[in-house]
Parts: C-alpha cells; structure tokens; sequence
C-alpha cells in the first residue's frame, strides 16, 4: 500500500519523509514527559536539573562538529549510525539500574535527539521549493506534532506505578518503523547535493553578518526559551501551588497542544500567498508575552480559565514555530549544512539558556516570577523583527 501511495503522488519523496518524522517524533516523544521523573528515582532534583544542563550544552558543541560527519560520511550513513545509538539510548534506559549508566545512557538520547532532525531537515531540504517551503514545512511539523500529541496518553499506558523502563522500550520498539521506512526507501531519499564546507567559526561570522539569519536565529532561541519555562515549571506551579490533580492537568495539556495541529498548515499557506512571515511572527510573540504575564499573575483556581489560557499560548507557539521554519530554510539550501547545524543549536541554546535563568530566578524568587523573566526576555523579539526582511 505504501509503494502504490509513493509511487502514484508527486510528491512521492515527501510523503516518505512525512512518514519517517511521524514514528520519530512517536518515539522521541513517548520518554519526554518521564524522563525527569525517571532520573529522579536514583538522583536528587537538583542533581536532575543541571543534568539537563549538562546534556543540552553537549547538544550544542556536538550539534557545531555535526557538519563535519556529515560531510564526510554523508547524511544517509549518518542517520543509518545515529538511528542505531538512539536505539542503543531507548534500550540502555530501559533495562539499566545502574545510575552512572543511566546518566550516559540519557545523555546520548539526548544527544541523538537533537542531531537526528538535522539529518532530517537536510533530507526535507533536499526536496524542497523556496515557493512552497510555509506548506512543506508546516505540514512536516503538523505530522511531528501530532505524534507529540499521542506520546503522553500513548506513555501512561506503559507506566507501572513508579516504573517508567517500559517506555524507554516502548520507544526502542516504535522507532523500528522509522528504520524500516528509511532502509526500503533508501534510494529515493540518499543524498543528492554536494555540500559546502565552511568552518564554524566562517559560519556563525557569515550569519551573525546576515541581518536576516541573525535575526531568526535570535527569534528561534527565544522561542524554545518559552519552552523550556512552561514545560517544565507550569506543571510544578499548576500542581503545587494552584493545586490541580495530575489528571486535570493531563486533560489541560491534552487540550493545550491542540493548536500545533490546527494552526501550522494555514499559517505556512498564509506565508507563501499572502503576508510573508513577519506579521505572524509578531502575532505569535505578542500572544506569547501576554501569556506568560497571565501565568505569573493569576491566581484563579478555575480549569477552563487555565486550560484556554495554555490553548492560546500555543497557538502563538504554533505560529512562531511554523514562520521559523519557514523563514529560515526560505534563506537556506540542503548543502548549506552549516548554516543549518548552527540555526539547529537555537533549540539546546534555548533550553540551556532557560534553565540557567529559571535556576538563577528560583534561588530569590517564587516560582512564577519565571514567568514574569521570561516574558521579558520574550520582549527582546521585536527589535529583531523590525530589522529582517520579509520573504513577501
């Protein structure tokens, strides 16, 4: 059925990739909302947290290198390894009790978490049009998201109490199809451009030179800043200080991430045919920012209050995450590898810069004065905005 699907559509090599994001999404999801939970059974907290730390600044300084791998053995034998050691990751933590191998096992999860959708993004590049990147990527992210949202209810039914190992090897299970799909359909997705060599240092000059590439950079880190705050201290604040059960919350979140399904796909279409990416872009920060000053000041007790107020705040996500896609990769090609690994360390330099932050403010404040920085920080995207040219 899938050879009469890829054989019979155009645009048969995106529907592959399609495909493989969906089962690699599925799988790198599934542990996500464990995993600190996971760690904290043979290590503190706060030992957990700098963890995080840890893992995202070797995400960063890997991710640099990245270019050089691929260079040399190409992006189909990179992936080929790198899907091969995140299954090793998936497996080590869901067998191993010993702590120091669980560290290194979460480490390199985490670490080929981050470097997997650089491959994926050079393939999808590959078989992309600058005229049609807002509707290829936005349905990319709509089918990586929409796995996310399966990931925690799918998650639940393999928790044992307190014993998360089954999802780690559910997770080594559900990334098999993603294997699969890539060995059979090798030939249609190998590499297919000659990719330019420049050095980092050459690299994060030419962009940092590059109004527009400095400023969706910045805009992109800004983003996952928003992340990192709200994914891990909403939770905490909603249950211990607002005083919602765990299952309230499951339905909150169930409900909070539906926007990345509905709103990605007409936001790239809007981009292509119509207003280019600025205007959603300053839509989606404004949402953002008015957001996180509700989270900090807001006391209210009520489901539906907060449920609405997460729904909204993803839906300004949503569209910054789709103008951020489409944005970039409209300035970039498939053998800009380098370019792209730099733009890709935006995420773990968020979330590093995040953590970091959030540690500093918690050491003085209550815990929803994070909110309250981070929404100033989130400021700092207009200056940026003003100054990039719209693809329109």
């Amino acid at each position: 059925m899938l050879n009469f699907i890829f054989h019979k559509k155009p645009q048969a090599n995106l529907l592959i990739l399609y495909f493989m994001a969906f089962f690699l999404a599925l799988a790198g999801a599934l542990p996500m909302y464990i995993q600190s939970s996971h760690l904290s059974k043979f290590f503190g907290l706060s030992a957990v947290a700098w963890f995080f730390v840890i893992a995202n600044l070797i995400a960063v300084l890997a991710i640099l290198f990245f270019p050089k791998i691929i260079k040399k053995f190409g992006n189909y034998r990179t992936t080929w390894l790198i899907t091969l050691l995140f299954i090793i990751s998936f497996t080590g933590l869901g067998i191993s009790t010993n702590p120091v191998m669980i560290l290194l096992f979460f480490v390199l999860m985490h670490l080929m978490f981050n470097l997997i959708w650089i491959n994926m993004d050079i393939f999808l590049e590959s078989f992309s049009s600058n005229a049609s990147t807002g509707k290829t990527r936005t349905i990319y992210f709509t089918v990586i998201n929409f796995a996310w949202i399966l990931s925690p209810s799918l998650s639940a039914k393999f928790i044992n109490g307190d014993n998360y190992f089954n999802v780690f090897l559910a997770a080594a299970i559900f990334i098999i199809p993603f294997l699969l799909i890539f060995l059979f359909y090798a030939q249609k997705i190998k590499d297919k451009v000659s990719y330019k060599s420049i050095s980092i240092d050459k690299t994060i000059k030419k962009m940092y030179r590059d109004h527009n590439l400095r400023g969706i950079f910045w805009l992109a880190m800004l983003l996952n800043v928003f992340f990192n705050a709200t994914t891990v201290f909403i939770p905490i604040y909603l249950n211990k200080v607002i005083g919602f059960s765990w299952v309230e919350l499951g339905a909150m979140f169930s409900v909070m991430l539906i926007p990345f399904i509905l709103v990605e796909i007409p936001a790239g279409i809007v981009a292509d045919k119509y207003l280019g990416e600025k205007e959603l872009l300053y839509l989606g920060y404004s949402i953002l920012i008015i957001c996180l000053g509700l989270f900090f000041s807001s006391s209210s007790t009520s489901f539906w209050f907060w449920a609405g107020l997460l729904f909204i705040s993803r839906i300004g996500a949503a569209l910054v995450e789709a103008m951020r896609e489409t944005y970039f990769f409209k300035k970039v090609c498939a053998k800009d590898i380098d370019k792209i690994n730099i733009f890709r360390t935006a995420i773990p330099l968020g979330y590093l810069f995040s953590s970091l932050i959030s540690l500093a403010v918690l050491i003085f404040l209550p815990i929803n004065y994070v909110f309250l920085v981070t929404a100033l920080l989130l400021c700092s995207a207009f200056p940026f905005l003003i100054t990039i040219k719209d693809t329109k």
